[in-house]
């Protein structure tokens, strides 16, 4: 009976084991599954659409001196004051929504890159295949999984740990390039107009 009981404890604890570093990627295909459904109470849960919206930004914007994190406050407390009451440029916000919605999700994590942004909710269930992400980095803390095209493009997704088995999208890395134009209708608010394919 001790034997058995030892067994099981064993069989318990390498399941947590596995159970807490697989997390990411069973977030990773949640979110997949969440936005082919539309589902976006499902996303909020698996995404934070405030720190994604925020890596989108300086990769849009073309500038690639906004790639470079801002300094702190203790580093430059006047350049940290000034950001504050900039005004922020409503395109680059809208063309980084573009890519939050439940379509443009589900292509980019199918490798649409910056093309995902001109995905419709109509072509959501066109999808040809799934393409299956490839780890890049994995820590205690974070993990970053990459999804490649057919070109070789990868979309890099990073995910990070809110509690021991929930992960959270907090960094989307689009590949190099400039985005398309975003089509009316991507963002809420606008007239939808037909996405065109690649």
């Amino acid at each position: 009976m001790k034997k058995l009981f030892g067994n099981l404890l064993l069989l318990a604890v390498i399941a947590a084991v596995v159970s807490f570093f697989v997390a990411p990627a069973v977030a990773f295909f949640g979110i997949r599954s969440a936005a082919d459904a539309n589902d976006v109470a499902g996303l909020s849960r698996l995404v934070d659409f405030t720190a994604v919206r925020q890596s989108l930004r300086p990769q849009l914007s073309g500038n690639p001196a906004a790639m470079a994190p801002a300094p702190t406050f203790l580093e430059d407390p006047i350049g940290a004051v000034r950001r504050q009451f900039e005004p922020t440029d409503t395109a680059t916000v809208a063309d980084a929504d573009a890519y939050l919605t439940p379509a443009a999700l589900a292509g980019l994590t199918r490798g649409d890159g910056r093309f995902a942004s001109q995905r419709s909710s109509a072509a959501v269930g066109e999808a040809v295949g799934d393409p299956m992400p490839a780890p890049v980095f994995w820590s205690v803390n974070r993990a970053r999984l990459a999804v490649t095209d057919e070109g070789g493009s990868r979309t890099i997704f990073t995910f990070e740990r809110k509690g021991p088995f929930e992960w959270k999208l907090v960094h989307i890395g689009l590949p190099e390039g400039t985005a398309p134009a975003v089509p009316a209708g991507s963002v809420p608010g606008a007239t939808p107009a037909p996405a065109p394919r690649r």
